[in-house]
């Protein structure tokens, strides 16, 4: 049992949903990491957007040690503080009254689904249940969120999907306005969508969908799990927007690496959530909510907010003079520390390649499709790994060109 893991045990043990890289990742410290070899990489994935403090941030970890020392687990039978502390900061900084606690952006869409039709069932009668998504959407992973999500290639393959839902083109708001009728019961998008290839709204498109929910009695969902707590450099994509949902889900960030995630609504729309109707045993667990907390509390700051600006604007700057050396962008975007770079030319459709050649070159990267190079770094990454992370990158589309 005393054996040292290798990469060749996923393989071996590991049911095949993902593919790995060979590097096996054993400690880490801001935005550098260390693999088994104690090989250095700067950490540009964020682990999918989800460390946005970085690795082993003090804060983070004294809130997880003085919990850890006094309970773990109670389960939803019983309450407990970190989870109201968490639940009332939640309150506090957003337009949310109501906030349900979980482990994942998958559970919190879910949950955030089912409240939806429930609410429009007791609201206004059993037919009116009908979704309306957006194609390259990312929701999830459950059967009924990946069926909202708009990628078939993530939801076929399984059997009958779910009634109901229905897939518009994002930022056409007339591609919305033909699918949303008064069946609707919800609409959901992300402001900025992720896995779809770093894609932000426009303001008109979710001022629209907004005027349209309000006509059609239909609930406004803002999936932030990937956007939200401080990388776009408000807390939430919907402030910079001013464009108020009914329902906000919110994960990855808000653990800090923690398993965790929210679903916020208002009190009315919360009504329709009663004892017994939805339900997880871990959430609100005391480990993952005193974490959370020490997360939003660090992230909810002028100092962290204001600096993802600047980190943006580098992270932009360097690509910028990539493109002009290489010519292998057709298209920088996003928003604050979640940005997308499109190839073209002789690295078009090869993504993956490129991150590929990151890692050789020590350097962790995401890909959003075959296209499009994803950054969701810590919101709080030192310009220095900026620096020494772009100048990796560069080696590596050289190694591809």
């Amino acid at each position: 049992m005393s054996r040292t893991p290798s990469r060749q045990d996923f393989d071996t043990y590991m049911i095949p949903t993902y593919a790995p890289q060979d590097a096996i990742i054993v400690r880490g410290k801001g935005s550098r990491v260390w693999d088994q070899d104690d090989n250095e990489y700067v950490d540009f994935a964020g682990g999918i957007a989800v460390n946005a403090l970085g690795h082993a941030h003090p804060e983070l970890l004294e809130a997880l040690k003085t919990q850890a020392d006094k309970v773990w687990h109670v389960s939803n039978v019983f309450t407990n503080e970190p989870a109201l502390k968490l639940a009332r900061a939640l309150v506090d900084l957003t337009f949310a009254d109501k906030v349900f606690l979980c482990q994942s952006g998958t559970e919190a869409n879910e949950a955030a689904f089912k409240l939806a039709r429930r609410y429009a069932h007791d609201r206004f009668g059993e037919d009116k249940y009908g979704i309306v998504s957006f194609r390259q959407s990312f929701h999830g992973r459950s059967f009924f969120t990946v069926s909202v999500g708009g990628q078939e290639k993530y939801s076929n393959g399984f059997g009958p999907k779910p009634a109901g839902i229905e897939h518009g083109v994002f930022n056409d708001l007339e591609s919305a306005r033909a699918l949303i009728n008064d069946k609707t019961c919800a609409v959901v998008v992300e402001p900025v969508q992720g896995e779809g290839g770093v894609r932000p709204a426009t303001q008109a498109f979710l001022e629209g969908l907004r005027q349209l929910c309000d006509e059609h009695d239909a609930l406004l969902i803002f999936d932030e799990v990937q956007c939200g707590m401080g990388r776009t450099g408000d807390l939430y994509a919907y402030m910079q927007y001013d464009v108020v949902p009914d329902i906000l889900t919110s994960a990855k960030a808000i653990g800090g690496g923690f398993p965790l995630a929210a679903m916020l609504t208002t009190s009315d729309v919360a009504e329709a959530f009663q004892p017994g109707v939805h339900g997880s045993t871990y959430g609100g667990n005391p480990l993952a909510a005193a974490v959370g907390y020490a997360a939003v509390s660090c992230i909810a700051t002028p100092e962290v907010l204001e600096g993802v600006a600047e980190r943006s604007r580098l992270f932009r700057e360097h690509l910028e003079r990539l493109n002009q050396q290489y010519d292998i962008f057709s298209d920088v975007r996003g928003a604050g520390l979640l940005l997308g770079a499109e190839l073209k030319g002789a690295l078009k459709g090869r993504a993956r390649d490129v991150m590929k050649a990151a890692m050789d070159q020590q350097l962790m990267m995401l890909v959003a499709g075959t296209d499009v190079l994803r950054f969701a770094p810590s919101l709080i990454i030192e310009p220095k790994d900026i620096e020494d992370g772009m100048m990796r990158l560069e080696k590596a589309i050289k190694t591809l060109l």
